[in-house]
């Protein structure tokens, strides 16, 4: 049986639990384990309300999650959703979780007063992008992101 449902900073039991996962998320892309700091870098991003994170959860053992953010959008006056991350265990996979995990982004947007909800990957990411493409996402042409490094990457 899967639920899914977003992760309030009062739970510091599934804090614990997603930050294994969120680790094996940043390993998967080169960095290096840090447990103790994605938990701490996690609860502080949900104390001050800066991220939303939505947990896929099967026998009660988080399997996947997925992150958000809102932002502005000024010339429309309203608000938009981000998908910042989306992770499932690789022996979860391909069981409907990454899409359950969008449909709950989707519907928490909505029911925000969001405008949309976008998200971002590497063109290379097939798999990824066939997801999208099949939960309905639309490739977006005509603008090109561009970035200002601040400090160490």
């Amino acid at each position: 049986m899967l639920s899914v449902h977003s992760l309030p900073a009062s739970r510091p039991v599934d804090l614990e639990a997603i930050a294994g996962i969120f680790d094996l998320y940043r390993r998967h892309y080169g960095q290096a384990a840090e447990p103790d700091r994605s938990a701490s870098w996690l609860a502080d991003q949900l104390e001050v309300g800066r991220l939303s994170v939505f947990v896929a959860e099967q026998s009660s053992a988080i399997v996947g999650f997925a992150t958000s953010v809102q932002i502005p959008a000024s010339l429309q006056l309203g608000h938009w959703w981000q998908i910042r991350d989306l992770f499932v265990l690789p022996d979860h996979r391909r069981q409907g979780i990454a899409l359950a995990l969008l449909d709950a982004v989707r519907s928490a947007a909505e029911a925000s007063g969001a405008l949309r909800v976008g998200l971002q990957t590497e063109e290379e990411n097939e798999a990824a992008l066939a997801l999208y493409r099949g939960a309905g996402y639309l490739t977006v042409t005509g603008y090109r992101g561009l970035v200002l490094s601040l400090g160490a990457t």
